[in-house]
């Protein structure tokens, strides 16, 4: 009882208790019809079109991956800033370094096209 994990041990058991408590009850009170229009794809609420497996530009990706790198980069600042005042001079020159190695990327970027849709 003294280890300091054992309080998160037991909340993690008392999770997984409600979550595989409401699964069951969920599956033994459920409704349990079924029909072909229940078994159909569903889109926001319009009949499917054309076929689910078609190509998207690689460009699409390209601008998600990018997204995903500078906005997680711009989570450093939020550190930064709440220590702005303890860090001082030196942590200004950091922060100024990574906000530069930061823009430079982005400008890498977008001169290569990687931002264009078309």
């Amino acid at each position: 009882m003294r280890d300091p994990y054992f309080p998160l041990l037991v909340v993690f058991f008392f999770a997984a208790a409600i979550v595989l408590s409401l699964l069951l009850i969920a599956h033994l009170l459920g409704p349990k019809s079924s029909s072909p229009v229940k078994g159909e794809p569903f889109e926001s609420g319009n009949p499917p079109k054309g076929d689910a497996r078609i190509r998207f530009p690689v460009k699409f990706y390209l601008v998600g991956m990018l997204f995903l790198i500078f906005d997680i980069e711009v989570v450093f600042l939020y550190p930064w800033a709440i220590l702005f005042r303890e860090l001082g001079v030196f942590g200004l020159i950091e922060m100024g370094i990574f906000l530069l190695i930061l823009v430079v990327g982005f400008v890498y970027a977008w001169k290569k096209g990687a931002l264009e849709w078309a």
